[in-house]
């Protein structure tokens, strides 16, 4: 008899996971709990021991350097964690991480509707939320960890049309059962494939044209008292007409203020110093607060980092030949502008609809993938077009007020769908908009399901035509930022 999770042939091999950062540990965890045997294999070091709270603030991730910036979960990843692993939720909140109330954030007074329950964000550091994925995930029985292991190829069968393994660079021929490739940004698998002479396909990629410069505080405050609201529900700023600044609460009091700017725009230069990130914070509509001395006080120095592009990987799209018992999960299937923080929750959404497959179709072969790919591409391809056109958008819009000119237009995403501004400006005073418009920004609804119905826009051209403008402080202009930086209108 075939043990669940198990196919024929392959009993002896467990599923082997590249990769033990978030995407990885995700989906080793929901392997794990269907079933299957799983070795997951790590460049890196084991993170360190102890306090939960403490390790997570000393863990240092080179091999992760976006580790060191903000992240949140936010609905949709909210959701699959109370589906799919309740107790590690539970978990995250014992150790500091607390769940945000998005609707607290709605610009119009009314009652509760039953769907309001499921707008909530998890406030965390990813340090903290990933230790505790992987004391889990390390604990599980039938699954272990390998690291300091780098994979250099992967082993096939003799047609080269199914992976049986890897081989590590200390020449380790390990089999598998199935490969998950959950390498991160750098997409492995792809190299892997290509060194073995197997084609790989064109990936799909738009540039986000964005630097960010993000640091870490403390709240000092009794009860670590936030010491303004979160106009956004999950996050208190804006993404604005030539920069964006954002404070994302964390757990235990720490939270992360992050200033966002055009690449090569040498004049924004002085955020990377602690006095001019500073200044900017403070100059900025609700992320002032959090920069006052008294209130909260600095962990960490301002760290600086290019934000990569949209990619849509070739793995991750159907229509194209794929090399059967290999996935790709997370940042090596798609990367979307991390200014919109749907990384982590896509990877969750992911992980467990990738293990859900391989249970329900654990025989190696093109069904197999064919359905995989199916997955990865209803979960990935409708958030890659929307932040290929939001990226275009802002990116063009900073890049005219730099140079004093207007912004060429960017075409929708699809005809007649309204732009994300356009309904975040009439979702001031409509609460029926302004709830498709979050459920979207959480994750919890796909651009198309909610901008593209009939109703919907409707709504969107009344408020429009009744001239509805979004309420709040306003933001410096450029000008005015750079004459606090210091660099006044210099290029």
């Amino acid at each position: 008899m075939t043990a669940r999770g198990e196919g024929p042939g392959t009993t002896a091999a467990p599923v082997v996971v590249v990769g033990g950062s978030f995407a990885g540990l995700a989906t080793a965890l929901a392997l794990a709990g269907r079933g299957f045997r799983v070795m997951v294999l790590e460049r890196s070091a084991p993170p360190p021991e102890g306090p939960v709270a403490k390790a997570a603030g000393i863990w240092d991730r080179p091999t992760v350097p976006q580790s060191d910036h903000s992240h949140i979960l936010t609905s949709l990843g909210v959701r699959v964690l109370r589906r799919s692993a309740p107790w590690l939720l539970e978990r995250a909140m014992a150790e500091g991480a607390r769940l945000l109330d998005i609707t607290e954030a709605a610009p119009v007074a009314g009652p509760r509707e039953p769907a309001d329950d499921d707008l909530v964000a998890l406030a965390a550091r990813r340090t903290l939320f990933e230790l505790l994925l992987y004391r889990a995930v390390r604990d599980l029985p039938g699954v272990t960890f390998d690291h300091g292991t780098t994979v250099r190829s992967l082993l096939f069968d003799p047609p080269r049309f199914r992976v049986t393994g890897v081989v590590t660079e200390r020449g380790e021929r390990l089999p598998a059962r199935f490969v998950v490739d959950a390498t991160g940004r750098r997409a492995a698998s792809l190299s892997w494939l290509a060194d073995a002479g197997i084609p790989v396909g064109e990936d799909l990629t738009a540039p986000t044209r964005l630097r960010c410069f993000s640091r870490f505080y403390r709240l000092s405050t009794h009860g670590y008292a936030l010491p303004g609201p979160l106009n956004r529900g999950n996050a208190a700023g804006g993404i604005w007409d030539h920069y964006a600044a954002v404070v994302h609460p964390a757990d235990n009091g720490t939270f992360a203020i992050s200033i966002g700017a055009p690449t090569g725009d040498t004049a924004t230069n002085p955020l990377r110093t602690t006095v001019g990130f500073t200044v900017a914070a403070r100059l900025s509509p609700y992320v002032a607060p959090f920069a006052d001395e008294r209130i909260a006080t600095p962990l960490t120095g301002v760290r600086a980092t290019a934000m990569p592009p949209n990619i849509l990987r070739s793995t991750a799209r159907p229509g194209r030949w794929q090399v059967a018992g290999l996935f790709p999960v997370g940042d090596a299937a798609c990367v979307t502008d991390p200014l919109y923080g749907r990384g982590m929750s896509l990877a969750l959404q992911h992980a467990f609809a990738l293990a859900e497959l391989l249970a329900s179709y654990p025989e190696v072969g093109a069904t197999q993938s064919e359905r995989a790919v199916r997955i990865a591409d209803t979960i990935h391809r409708p958030w890659f077009d929307q932040a290929v056109h939001d990226s275009r958008a802002r990116a063009r819009l900073w890049r005219a007020r730099a140079e004093n000119t207007a912004p060429p237009p960017v075409p929708p995403v699809a005809p007649s769908r309204p732009a994300m501004a356009e309904v975040a400006s009439a979702a001031a005073g409509d609460a029926t908009l302004w709830r498709g418009l979050v459920r979207i920004l959480m994750g919890l609804n796909t651009p198309s399901e909610v901008l593209d119905s009939a109703d919907f826009r409707v709504r969107v051209r009344a408020a429009r035509a009744a001239g509805v403008a979004p309420a709040g402080l306003r933001p410096p202009t450029r000008a005015e930022l750079l004459s606090a930086l210091g660099t006044g209108g210099r290029a």
